[in-house]
């Protein structure tokens, strides 16, 4: 591994400041939070806003905030992005930490769309395939998309809708299905009880893009001879990790 560059580090240091609070920051408040010699700020600055990395701020003398070649840096980061291929590289990890089978999905209309998935090393683990489509109501990652949508864009995706069962387990009650979602608002995770599987449990959590929107749901699934209280716990925040890194991933800077 090659020695890092102390003035790049430096440099980036400042970059992510000023991804904090307001996004502006003087000289003066660049030095106090990293601790630099206030030559070297002043240089760094210069040349960052030299670069169009950085840009002062025209009524506020002596403050800076992000210049147009971050904006430039990101839009073509964003362009680059496939969800199905950062998904399928965070199942990978997930599925490495627990060794269950992992999902990543969507929603269109009232269903599921499994676009990356890893399986389990177990001998018996839950069956399925990337591309499968699934009613969004009898899945952990489909209750949980649906729970992230707005409640009027809810409504009208669910008005006259008959729910049908996969198994004995699956809401079919509408009543029921919003009491679920709420309380998966609640939460923040969704879980499942063979409702899509008899065989299966399931935990789910939401994945976010630049703008904070849920676009997809990750999910654990584990069959019923491995579930238990603890291990719906543990995957719980496993699951909302996993979801939290694609988040990050996809350009979210908010809480994980």
């Amino acid at each position: 591994m090659g020695r890092l560059v102390p003035a790049v580090t430096r440099s980036l240091d400042i970059l992510e400041l000023f991804l904090e609070g307001d996004g502006t920051f003087s000289a003066p408040e660049v030095t106090r939070r990293l601790q630099l010699p206030r030559t070297t700020v002043h240089e760094l600055l210069t040349t960052l806003a030299a670069r169009s990395y950085l840009a002062q701020i025209p009524d506020q003398p002596g403050r800076y905030r992000l210049g147009v070649r971050t904006y430039q840096l990101g839009s073509r980061y964003a362009e680059q992005l496939d969800l199905a291929a950062e998904g399928q590289q965070v199942a990978r990890e997930v599925a490495e930490t627990c060794d269950e089978t992992v999902h990543v999905a969507i929603l269109e209309d009232t269903d599921v769309i499994y676009i990356a998935k890893v399986d389990s090393t177990h001998a018996v683990r839950m069956v399925s395939a990337a591309g499968r489509r699934l009613p969004a109501h009898c899945t952990s990652v489909g209750k949980m998309l649906l729970a992230s949508l707005p409640q009027p864009e809810l409504e009208s995706r669910l008005q006259g809708r008959e729910f049908a069962a996969m198994t004995p387990a699956s809401i079919t009650d509408p009543d029921e299905l919003a009491a679920a979602l709420a309380d998966i608002r609640e939460r923040g995770v969704a879980v499942e009880h063979r409702e899509s599987n008899p065989d299966v449990s399931c935990v789910a959590a939401p994945v976010r893009d630049s703008a904070g929107r849920v676009v997809a749901a990750l999910s654990i699934s584990v069959p019923m001879i491995r579930w238990s209280e603890e291990r719906e716990r543990e995957l719980a925040e496993l699951a909302a990790k996993g979801a939290g890194d694609l988040s990050v991933r996809l350009g979210h800077r908010g809480r994980r």
